[in-house]
């Protein structure tokens, strides 16, 4: 049994592309290893067909954060026996790098985002031109190599000449029960509440709307947005859930209306980005209002979920008042879900991981 080793920075509880990534390998007879971190306030573990590992840092954000992980990354993986490493972006390749060297292994580079470009790094030339040298150096060090859109893949491809293998973030495609009973005018909003997701501008939409807005996640901005909803006078039509485990994440969507998938154009990380949240509200029926981003709306001409939105308080306020008011639109855009679901699954997107990994020892 080959034992695969992955590590990333978040928490494990709530990284669904890893909780695919790692069962399905594991379903299909590799022994794998996830390691993670811990938080302040994480939850215990949740069950999983392979191991989970949470290292504990003092640090938890900064440069002093990066050090003192990668350096106790490093110090775990160097003591076990794996046959293959997999970096889960820039923030662990070094250590992963340097063990998989070390152990003589195959190492593999997998990008969820275009880590130069990410809000936090874009605008701070040299933090971003750091994780530049350090992704040029591992990303030319390795032919083992996928990542989320095609639009990343094109670019990793005119940097370093090197063919990414893309594997979406898409929900399992599971048998469903009869459809639950909607609550009438219901916002739904899932994911981080961090800098860039559009949602002070989503808050303020909400101040036209006779709607109530429910937002799943937990993150930096999380505390002004609280303030935000009282200041405007919207805090009645707000709930703040906070962090929600994904099994409860869908039965919570196919309870709302209208599903919100917002982001600002700072950096190409966002800008090409392909977010589970679109596919999970496709999976769970439910139309949605989407940024009009070079991903989103390749797939919105194929399948018709949706309607497209610039990131204007009145576009926003537009587009959710039209997906509540006209029927006939929203049921069809309803109906496409159903339909796209049956495309765009994790059934799809398993055969071609586990002909990657397949693949590994082959070449």
């Amino acid at each position: 049994m080959r034992k695969l080793l992955f590590a990333v920075t978040t928490d494990l509880n709530h990284d669904q592309r890893m909780q695919r990534i790692c069962g399905s390998l594991a379903r299909h007879g590799y022994a794998v290893e996830l390691v993670g971190r811990e938080k302040p306030g994480s939850g215990p573990l949740q069950p999983q067909p392979y191991r989970q590992h949470r290292l504990k840092c003092r640090f938890h954000t900064g440069k002093l954060f990066y050090l003192e992980y990668m350096f106790r990354l490093y110090r775990h993986i160097a003591r076990g026996r794996y046959d293959a490493f997999c970096a889960i972006d820039l923030d662990t390749a070094l250590p992963v790098y340097m063990a998989a060297k070390r152990a003589g292994r195959p190492f593999i580079y997998d990008a969820h985002e275009y880590f130069p470009e990410v809000i936090e790094v874009t605008d701070r030339p040299l933090v971003k031109w750091v994780w530049t040298a350090v992704e040029q150096f591992i990303v030319t060090r390795t032919h083992h190599v996928y990542t989320v859109t095609q639009s990343i893949a094109d670019i990793f491809e005119r940097k370093y000449n090197r063919r990414f293998e893309v594997i979406r973030n898409m929900p399992l495609l599971e048998v469903q029960g009869p459809a639950a009973c909607r609550a009438p005018r219901t916002i739904l909003y899932q994911g981080a509440a961090n800098a860039g997701r559009g949602l002070e501008q989503l808050l303020q939409a909400m101040v036209g709307l006779d709607a109530q807005l429910v937002l799943c996640g937990d993150g930096d901005v999380l505390p002004q947005l609280k303030q935000l909803a009282v200041a405007i006078g919207v805090a009645h039509k707000v709930e703040f859930r906070g962090q929600v485990l994904p099994h409860e994440l869908l039965k919570i969507a196919r309870q709302c209306t209208v599903g919100v998938m917002l982001l600002e154009n700072k950096g190409l990380s966002y800008y090409y980005s392909l977010a589970n949240k679109f596919f999970d509200y496709i999976h769970a029926g439910l139309p949605q209002v989407v940024i009009d981003f070079p991903e989103y709306r390749k797939l919105n001409a194929l399948y018709q979920v949706g309607l497209l939105t610039e990131l204007t308080v009145t576009e926003i306020q537009h587009k959710i008042a039209l997906l509540l008011s006209d029927k006939e639109v929203y049921q069809e855009l309803a109906r496409n879900c159903e339909a796209a679901k049956k495309t765009l699954n994790w059934q799809q997107e398993e055969a071609k991981l586990l002909n990657f990994y397949d693949q590994l020892w082959q070449q």
